[in-house]
This record gives structure tokens, C-alpha cells and sequence, in this order.
């Protein structure tokens, strides 16, 4: 078995583009200090619309190999973030893009959407036991924005770390992530950001996205984290640049195919759903591994496991937030991540 750094962070996303919006900095960030970075997107992006009118035709309503382009875009993505550790969530194909909620591609064959949830979150459980992260990145509830298959992610990811962490699931040693948060943005910084575009760049995009468009914010109350990438701005923007058919980047903004334009954050911020807080007295923490101990590497932790002297832990309890099943989703006509 291939050892691994000490300090290793999952990350589960929908479809391509999502994690260079979200956490592009973030990713950046931590691989260039060393950290092991595994992601899992969930789909191939197979339903978003297309930005270029030359790769109009890959589209799914006219070729449908709108996916297996993705899958190029975010190898391109993955080399500017320095991340080598990818894998489509039950292999490239597995569950399809369900599309936006309430269309007939929800239920088609194969939506991710329409799988059990205990079936796609088997693959996942796989991944957790094989890297064993301490920090696992998802969705909140609702996905951030109501589209279906974010909401899956979020159902998935949840449902596999307590799987992972269950000696009585499966195969494999057991694993409990330590620490889960769920993808947010602040409030008055985007409301910031959006007074900038208004002030310096109005005519960048054909029009201006609200600031309730964009997934995940919420008050500056329920942030618990919030990562500086400032240093790997230029990678995050190349990391969006490669997603070509579904982002236009220009500058500190980006429009996805609605052409809205809004602001391109390199500050990115999470709340802790899980876990205990690294940063006392209601600080937010500047590190996603926080008050964990330093772990030793991959072949340590599993030897640990089999010798006994880690405990399998069963599933572990939100700290404060309930982390089971999603609630209702919004509206479909928000329009802050790519499909």
C-alpha cells in the first residue's frame, strides 16, 4: 500500500467545475503544502450548458459528449492546482448529470439524482478507507443552491463518512473523518465583492448575478472557517479557465452560461459540521486541520487500525448541525455553480 502525507483532505463535488468555484484556492493551497488532496465528482457534467458557440454541438441535446469533454476540462483543472488524486465517484460514467430540478432528466437512467443512496455512497466508503482522510469537504443540505444532484452529493458524502466509519459495513478497516465541514460564503464579503464589479467592471458580462445566486451564503455567524488562498489566486482563475464550456473568467470575475457575471473568491469559507473546533473561544479557524493531532502517515493508520490500537469508531454525531437527510431544495433558477 502506497503511504500518504499525514494530512489528507476528501473533497465531494457534483460535477466538473464545481471544485475550482468552491475550493479552487483551497486545493491549491493545501496541495502545495504537501497535504494529500483526493477528489470525487460525482458526474461527468453531461447536461450543462455549453458557453462556446464552436463546442455548441457536444451538448446533450445535440451529440451528448458534453461529459467525456468535462472529463478533459477537469484533468486540465486538476494540473493547475497541483492536485493528482481524482476519481469519478464509481468510476467515469457511473451516475449521470440529473440536470436542474423539476426536468425530465431527473429520473432518466442512471441520474445520480435517482440512485440509492446507499448505493452511489458505497464507492465513496471505498475512497474513505483507502485514504483515510481527516477532512472531508461537501454541500450543506440543500446543495448550496437546490440543484439536485448538489444535494445528492451532500446525502452521499454524509451517508458514506458514517458507513466508512461502521466496522460492521463492508470490507476494509474502518475510518472515522474527524472533521466535516460544508462549503459557504459570506454574506458581507460577497456583497463586497459584488460592489466591485458594479464600481469597476459593469460591463464585463451582459448583466450582474444577485448575491442570493450564489450558493452557500450565509451570515458571517455561521462561518467557522475561512482559508486564505490569496497566494493561489492565479491558479484558482486557471482552474476556472480550464472548465472552458461552462466558465468565463475575466479578471478578479467569472460568469457562468447566463452570462451573470459575479466575483471570483479566493478567500473561501466552510462551516464545521463535525468534529471539534481547532480554534477556541468562537474563532475561525485559518486551517481545515485545526486541533488535530499530527497524524502519521497512510501505512501507520492502517496498521494502527488492524493492531487494534485505533478504535473503530461508529459513526460519528454532528456538533450542533443536523447532517442526515436534505431538506427541500430551493428554486432551480439559482445561478452560482456549473452544471
Amino acid at each position: 500500500m502506497k503511504d500518504l502525507p499525514a494530512r489528507r483532505l476528501l473533497l465531494v463535488h457534483a460535477h466538473p467545475d464545481d471544485e475550482s468555484i468552491n475550493n479552487g484556492a483551497t486545493m491549491a493551497r493545501y496541495a502545495a503544502e504537501g497535504a494529500h488532496v483526493t477528489l470525487v465528482t460525482c458526474t461527468l457534467g453531461e447536461e450543462g450548458e455549453v458557453i462556446p458557440p464552436a463546442l455548441a454541438a457536444l451538448a446533450a441535446d445535440r451529440d451528448d459528449v458534453l461529459g467525456p469533454h468535462r472529463t478533459g476540462e477537469l484533468a486540465a483543472a486538476m494540473k493547475e492546482l497541483g492536485v493528482t488524486d481524482h476519481r469519478f465517484l464509481g468510476g467515469a460514467g457511473r451516475f449521470r448529470d440529473s440536470g436542474m430540478m423539476g426536468t425530465e432528466q431527473n429520473e432518466r437512467p442512471g441520474a445520480f439524482w435517482a440512485a440509492p443512496v446507499d448505493e452511489a455512497a458505497a464507492p465513496l466508503v471505498e475512497v474513505i478507507r483507502e485514504v483515510r482522510p481527516q477532512v472531508l469537504v461537501t454541500y450543506d443540505p440543500d446543495g448550496g443552491y437546490g440543484h439536485p444532484d448538489h444535494i445528492q452529493a451532500h446525502r452521499v458524502a454524509m451517508r458514506a463518512a458514517d458507513l466508512a466509519a461502521d466496522p460492521a459495513y463492508g470490507t476494509g478497516a474502518p475510518h472515522t473523518i474527524a472533521k466535516i465541514y460544508w462549503n459557504r460564503v459570506e454574506r458581507a464579503v460577497v456583497e463586497a465583492a459584488f460592489d466591485r464589479l458594479r464600481t469597476t467592471a459593469p460591463d464585463a458580462f451582459p448583466g450582474i448575478a444577485a448575491v442570493d445566486d450564489v450558493p452557500g451564503v450565509v451570515d458571517g455567524d455561521e462561518i467557522t472557517a475561512e482559508i486564505d488562498g490569496s497566494a493561489y489566486a492565479g491558479a484558482k482563475a486557471a482552474a476556472m479557465r480550464a472548465h472552458a464550456t461552462q466558465i468565463a473568467v475575466d479578471g478578479p470575475f467569472f460568469a457562468l452560461s447566463n452570462d451573470l457575471g459575479q466575483p471570483l473568491l479566493t478567500t473561501e469559507y466552510y462551516q464545521l459540521v463535525r468534529g471539534v473546533p481547532g480554534a477556541g473561544g468562537g474563532a475561525r479557524e485559518d486551517d481545515l486541520f485545526a486541533g488535530l493531532p499530527e497524524a502519521g502517515g497512510l501505512q501507520e493508520a492502517v496498521r494502527d487500525v488492524a493492531s487494534g490500537s485505533a478504535s473503530g469508531a461508529g459513526p460519528g454525531s454532528a456538533s450542533g448541525v443536523r447532517a442526515g437527510s436534505a431538506s427541500g431544495a430551493r428554486p432551480d433558477s439559482a445561478s452560482g455553480a456549473g452544471a
